[in-house]
């Protein structure tokens, strides 16, 4: 049985390799292992180590902590009722738009942020 603090560990992993460009095998060869096993860290199948979190920090070029972000917020009603689905970590069309947005100069970022607000409250 997983356990939802190496799920939700997982889905740091996965999200943030996703967000630097980094494959499951690239990730796998920086850190000393094989790919199959980056897989099951991201499905939270297998534990992350202390040692090879580290090492898959160090990797991906975020402190640790970053993977344990968002952990108190899983177990609150308030994130249950949300209108952002509690898996937006796994769709990768948002990761994508996420790292489109980062890619846009910040005076132009800080437009199109302005401009999806307006068209959110519209809708």
């Amino acid at each position: 049985m997983k356990h939802p603090v190496d799920v939700h560990v997982g889905k740091r992993v996965r999200h943030r390799r996703w967000m630097v460009g980094m494959t499951q095998q690239q990730l796998a060869e920086k850190v000393g292992i094989k790919f199959q096993q980056i897989q099951k860290y991201e499905t939270g199948m297998n534990r992350v180590s202390a040692s090879r979190l580290w090492d898959i920090s160090d990797a991906l070029g975020v402190e640790v902590s970053f993977f344990f972000e968002g952990l108190n917020d899983l177990e609150t009603p308030s994130a249950a009722n949300s209108d952002v689905p509690s898996d937006l970590l796994a769709d990768k069309e948002a990761l994508e738009l996420v790292r489109s947005y980062y890619a846009i100069p910040e005076n132009q970022r800080r437009r199109l942020f302005d401009l999806a607000r307006v068209l959110s409250e519209a809708a």
